[in-house]
């Protein structure tokens, strides 16, 4: 997935943080001036400045996400996010925005940039209707947590810079106003309890031990101290010594104060008034709310009872493929005895978390000496394989990947969860490769992230159904790869697509159809040999994060929809490489956008 925290990368800082009070000054009004100027100009001279003006803005609304832009003009500051002014100016910037770009003639536009302004179109319609629903009165969740972030940030390995003494002391600030948000969550919170929007009981049950692991009565073990750990050689005995002084007190006297009043929080007010139903249905308004985030995640407008019956049309089909490789390894049992054998049998797992992360180095060699005869385009950034941290081990999904540093200074990262390697069997590896970096997750926001000649906001910006529905679907080009001859290899090929199949049933049982979790986590044991714990992490994933997990599956049958229909309209034309250069080339795109791209290219190789 990208990433277990749609990872937290900018997706996750867009979702978290504002600006500060200081910076709501500072953000541009552009729209009378880019109206003016826009008579003057060309379309194209027109558009281009709006959206450049539009990403400036947005990052000065969203410190965080410039950090993993790579934008470092606001390390320093955490932002408002949450507060009134936040949300008036988050409003403003959308409506403001969607104006000025009505007011640019889409058909003067150059092609590209057609495409480029659907896209921003869409995403501010979609913005708007989303800020309708009371989404702050939850402003964190056991699987995405903006003390996750902030651990992440600071650990010196992700997008916050530790390389002078202004960067320690620019971290510094940012955390207190990380600490500031502890306030304003409770506030949020508070109001979600008077409103009825609040997290099902069990989703609370499971954020209580994940704040208590910060609790530590001396700042030198708590994870917000690793920076100190890690001094450049530049800095003087002094230097060292006064940061070092700086951060324990901090840490000591503001910060654990502050997670130890949040995590009372929880266990005294929060979890008492935690609503006993599981899905979204549960909530004021909730189906309705219900379905603008299935469309919002599948960029689509198909109503979820559609998508529930696709997903149990695909349970039946990818059952019967499983019972083929069962006849197939000539296993004598019935295929749900097929699923205990693989889910138990010792040969299956490794014994040391280190075999587990050498075999994906092995596979990542051996993928990579196939992927130059199916791509004309890869990405420069390379990426490495590392297990999931242990402070996030426990909640976090199976594998997940972080892009890249856009300045090139860091690579990819493909985490694998080692915390129960029974839940990591050897058969399910090539798949998931395949699927969390190449060519997956890796070359798409790779590759996007070093796109020249787009706007940066369509560098930047991402839709799970286009990029969870490529990376799924590069599993499905694992067959033609060759990957998959080892016929339990295929299997794991098609359990992880059974899990995306099942996504589409249990997401909308749970969140439209009234389902509990116990049912739905009954219904993912009887029909795949998922371990009983991921069965649980990902019912409660879903519970978290309505919606997204239906993107999985909508994009790639969308993808595979699209390849068919130009392989029957090119017949010979037809160039597979060129076909993953449109999907790719372009950033991550809404579903109709795409649709509307690919059918140019197969009119345009037609001609």
């Amino acid at each position: 997935m990208n990433k277990t925290l749609l990872a937290m990368t900018i997706a996750m800082g867009l979702a978290i943080v504002g600006c500060s009070d200081a910076q709501h000054n500072s953000v541009n009004k552009p729209v009378e001036k880019q109206a003016v100027v826009a008579q003057t100009q060309s379309a194209e001279q027109a558009y281009l400045a709006l959206v450049d003006q539009f990403f400036k803005d947005s990052l000065k609304l969203n410190p965080i996400s410039a950090t993993f832009v790579g934008v470092n003009d606001y390390n320093a500051q955490f932002g408002g996010a949450l507060t009134d002014e936040y949300l008036k100016q988050r409003h403003d910037l959308n409506t403001h925005y969607l104006k000025a770009v009505k007011a640019i003639d889409r058909s003067a536009l150059p092609e590209s940039l057609q495409l480029s302004y659907d896209l921003f179109s869409y995403d501010r319609n979609i913005a708007l209707v989303g800020e309708t629903f009371p989404e702050h009165f939850m402003p964190m969740n056991q699987f995405y947590s903006t003390v996750f972030t902030m651990v992440q940030l600071g650990s010196g390995e992700s997008a916050q810079p530790f390389k002078t003494v202004e960067d320690y002391q620019n971290w510094l600030s940012r955390l207190s106003g990380f600490v500031n948000w502890t306030k304003l969550a409770q506030t949020r919170m508070n109001e979600g309890i008077e409103s009825k929007v609040v997290l099902p009981r069990v989703l609370v049950e499971r954020i209580i031990p994940q704040l208590q692991a910060q609790l530590v009565d001396k700042a030198q073990d708590s994870l917000f101290y690793a920076p100190i750990n890690q001094f450049p050689d530049s800095f003087t005995a002094e230097e060292k010594q006064q940061l070092t002084d700086e951060y324990s007190a901090f840490i000591n006297d503001k910060l654990v104060p502050a997670l130890s009043q949040l995590t009372d929080y929880f266990q005294n007010t929060y979890l008492a008034a935690a609503r006993s139903s599981d899905g979204w249905w549960g909530l004021p308004n909730g189906k309705l709310w219900y379905q603008h985030l299935a469309n919002a995640h599948t960029t689509t407008t198909m109503p979820v009872d559609k998508i529930h019956q696709i997903g149990l049309a695909e349970v039946s089909r990818i059952l019967g493929e499983m019972d083929k490789v069962r006849q197939q390894v000539g296993f004598e049992g019935d295929l749900k005895a097929f699923f205990a054998s693989l889910s138990s049998e010792p040969q299956y797992f490794f014994t040391e978390r280190e075999g587990l992360i050498d075999g994906y180095m092995v596979l990542k060699d051996k993928i990579n000496a196939v992927l130059p005869q199916y791509f004309n385009v890869m990405p420069k950034a390379d990426y490495v394989v590392k297990p999931v941290e242990s402070f996030r081990e426990k909640s976090a999904a199976g594998a997940s990947y972080d892009a890249p540093a856009v300045d090139g200074s860091r690579p990819g990262v493909f985490y694998i969860n080692t915390y129960n390697l029974k839940a990591q069997p050897k058969w399910g590896m090539t798949t998931l490769s395949l699927h969390e970096a190449a060519p997956g997750h890796h070359f798409q926001i790779a590759i996007k992230q070093e796109l020249t000649g787009v706007p940066e906001f369509q560098r930047f910006s991402g839709y799970t159904a286009f990029e969870e529905g490529w990376a799924l679907y590069a599993e499905y080009l694992g067959i033609e790869m060759g990957l998959f001859e080892d016929p339990y290899q295929y299997f794991g090929k098609l359990s992880d697509e059974m899990l995306r199949a099942m996504r589409l049933v249990v997401d909308t049982g749970l969140h439209a159809k009234g389902w509990s979790r116990e049912q739905a986590i009954q219904y993912m044991k009887d029909n795949s040999p998922m371990a009983e714990s991921d069965i649980i992490a990902e019912v409660e994933r879903y519970m978290a994060l309505p919606g997204q997990a239906l993107s999985y599956k909508v994009g790639q049958l969308k993808i595979l929809a699209l390849r068919a229909e130009a392989e029957k309209a090119l017949g010979d034309k037809f160039d597979l490489k060129q076909f993953h250069d449109q999907i790719l080339t372009s950033g991550s795109l809404p579903m109709a956008v795409m649709e509307q791209k690919i059918h140019h290219w197969i009119d345009a190789k037609k001609a």
